[in-house]
């Protein structure tokens, strides 16, 4: 262990602070299993919390053995300024930045679901979304160069650890349709001009499902490159648009039950 030093680190620093044990587990377990290269630098600890929070010190100090980051026990003020939530418990890690790779064929696996996420306006509805998109099973997601995994930390919290268990890559959005097409995937997109309902529309995998922000949706160039546009069927005449991260997770789970028996 290491007394606490001067550098304190900060939101804007190269590095990344991610706040709490569920963002925390979940980076530990994507450096495990492989999914991203991201490595714990420190964990700041809480001293006062080293008893009610004795199970979680613990497995920090086992994981510190084996991936080599330090633990620097400190107090609830200097962790309260070097954060921007309220619920880490005290418990707060610096992480080196994530690289993403470039979307190409490599990326896409056979037969599988992925979703390209195109304008959607803040960290912490973009980390809904990944959740939902997490626990439906999507195999990647596809950002466009201009996305919020530079808030990684918030993104982190919003998704429940999500961001940094998904495989993600980057790519020019014009780009994107022509990679999986060209490994068999069908396309489809979110949308209401010239849609058909997403209970009759064929979302059989290996599919791409586009989903844009609420507010600018997804741009003509891209819809224009869909196998076909889905809209999701409201209830009554509703003229307002749901969410990203609702419009996602209806999506994603409805190509989830579709394909629930092959």
């Amino acid at each position: 262990m290491s007394n606490l030093k001067n550098d304190l680190p900060s939101h804007s620093d190269a590095s990344c602070l991610f706040e709490g044990m569920t963002s925390i587990n979940a980076i530990i377990h994507a450096i495990e299993s492989g999914t991203n290269d991201r490595q714990i630098l420190r964990i700041f600890f809480d001293r006062d919390k080293t008893t009610s929070k004795s199970r979680e010190l613990a497995f920090l100090r086992k994981e510190s053995e084996k991936l080599g980051f330090h633990i620097e026990f400190t107090n609830s003020t200097v962790i309260d300024k070097i954060t921007t939530g309220t619920t880490h418990g005290g418990i707060v890690a610096e992480c080196t930045q994530r690289a993403y790779p470039v979307l190409d064929a490599t990326f896409v696996r056979q037969d599988g679901f992925y979703v390209f996420l195109d304008g959607i306006e803040d960290p912490y509805n973009f980390g809904y979304v990944l959740r939902s998109l997490y626990a439906a099973g999507v195999d990647g997601v596809v950002l466009s160069e201009r996305n919020w995994m530079s808030a990684a930390g918030t993104v982190a919290r919003a998704s429940a650890g999500t961001s940094e268990l998904l495989s993600v890559c980057i790519a020019d959005p014009a780009s994107v349709p022509g990679v999986f097409r060209q490994c068999g995937y069908k396309i489809l997109a979110a949308g209401i001009r010239n849609s058909v309902s997403l209970y009759d529309a064929d979302m059989h995998f290996p599919l791409l499902m586009i989903v844009g922000g609420e507010k600018r949706g997804i741009s003509a160039k891209l819809l224009s490159q869909a196998d076909e546009i889905v809209r999701i069927d409201y209830g009554r005449v509703f003229r307002g648009s749901l969410s990203a991260a609702s419009a996602a997770t209806v999506l994603a789970f409805e190509a989830l039950r579709k394909n629930r028996n092959t």
